[in-house]
């Protein structure tokens, strides 16, 4: 029999669990009707979009693009900070719903989810339906789910008209609900690979997917076979249930607003350090390569890392060595997500010291502490008073990078 495989996706996540939070708590406003976005700053008009509601995109308002931009466009704009807490708390009933339809569950971002739903006893349609009403009957947000034999076509069927659907795309299905799609809807084909494609006149999935295998793999080699496999449909991972073994931890962060100064880019690497050395302790880990990477406001992205003398799992030390990265690769234009990283992860009950770097035992005995207090008595129970008025988060943990579910992964 074939498999059964669901992709829930969230219809404008950040936007809809904004709403929904607003109306919990007393809201006449609906974020999702009006012209609104998540991102930017409501005083100072300036900033980038991190998420847009249906009505703002009617003003072509796109993600990503400075609050500026979005303002002449909409000048009646609503603009609300983004809280990547109420996020990962949204996201998480979420899968505690998905839990009682299959115990295969893959969380492949915060908003996203695979379920492998072969061989259960409902048929999968009323299984389906049945989910995407309770999240919005329970949950109060709505989510497409795309159904499929994989979850390559489970996640295109997800891409269908939005929101509040449920899609299939068999294999059967391909030509007539894929195929006439742009090349650039199809998943992995990202600006610069549709420009290649497009330059030897292929403008649909199904003109790429007639392509000669051998040809594509001898032109675009193994990246354009890819491509080729999945625009006929061919892809066999599997719905990776459990926790997935963590190789690193990091977080990243868009900022509401472009990072100009060395002061402010340092301010968001210590809020950011913050958080990595929260997980990397809650997991009694230790990392011994620190990595940064910077997106400039153009999106180019770039990055350096250091290897420690010593595994660490200190804030202090995770924020000094980012800092140092950070001096040494920014030449001084605007910048629009910054992201830290602890790889080459050990347990923290021991390790080798080293006569190359100094290890202070009391800076472990004040991490711990710190993080008790703030697990039982919020994140912002104890901060550092350099963040005060300076109106960026003291602790900042947006992107998941490579661990259980990244924001945003390129891999199914």
């Amino acid at each position: 029999m074939s498999r059964i495989i669901f992709h829930i996706d969230v219809n404008s996540a950040y936007l809809s669990w904004e709403a929904v939070y607003r109306l919990q708590h007393g809201s006449q406003i609906d974020l999702r009707e009006i012209p609104s976005i998540v991102g930017g700053d409501q005083e100072k008009r300036h900033g980038i979009v991190l998420a847009k509601s249906i009505p703002a995109k009617k003003y072509n308002i796109l993600t990503g693009e400075s609050v500026h931009s979005a303002l002449q466009k909409c000048p009646n704009l609503v603009m609300v900070p983004p809280n990547y807490e109420r996020y990962v708390n949204a996201s998480n009933a979420m899968i505690s719903i998905l839990n009682q339809y299959s115990p295969h569950i893959q969380r492949y971002s915060i908003d996203e989810a695979f379920m492998d739903y072969s061989n259960m006893e409902n048929h999968f349609l009323d299984a389906a339906y049945e989910i995407k009403d309770r999240i919005k009957n329970e949950l109060g947000f709505t989510v497409n789910i795309g159904i499929g034999p994989n979850k390559l076509l489970a996640k295109m069927a997800s891409d269908f008209k939005k929101p509040d659907k449920v899609h299939t795309l068999f294999s059967y299905e391909i030509e007539e609900k894929m195929w006439p799609l742009p090349v650039e809807e199809l998943f992995m084909v990202g600006s610069r690979t549709k420009s290649k494609l497009n330059g030897r006149g292929i403008y649909t999935i199904g003109q790429l997917a007639k392509l000669d295998r051998d040809y594509i793999y001898s032109w675009l080699k193994k990246p354009g076979l890819l491509i080729w496999n999945y625009a006929n449909g061919i892809e066999n991972s599997e719905v990776k249930k459990g926790s997935v073994p963590v190789k690193s931890v990091g977080n990243s962060t868009t900022t509401a607003f472009d990072v100009e100064t060395a002061a402010e880019a340092h301010k968001v690497l210590l809020a950011i350090s913050e958080m990595v050395g929260m997980r990397i302790r809650d997991l009694n880990s230790c990392g011994s390569v620190v990595s940064v990477g910077l997106k400039n406001d153009h999106f180019f992205h770039y990055s350096h890392q250091k290897k420690l003398d010593i595994p660490t799992s200190s804030t202090n030390t995770i924020y000094k060595t980012a800092k140092m990265l950070f001096d040494e690769m920014w030449n001084g234009e605007p910048l629009r997500n910054i992201s830290i990283s602890l790889s080459e992860l050990s347990s923290n009950d021991f390790f080798q010291l080293s006569l190359l770097q100094k290890y202070d035992k009391r800076d472990e005995i004040l991490d711990r502490t710190i993080d008790k207090l703030r697990f039982k008595y919020g994140y912002n129970s104890v901060i550092r008073s350099c963040f005060l008025h300076s109106g960026i988060s003291p602790i900042i943990g947006g992107v998941m990078m490579e661990e259980e579910y990244p924001m945003m992964s390129s891999r199914l």
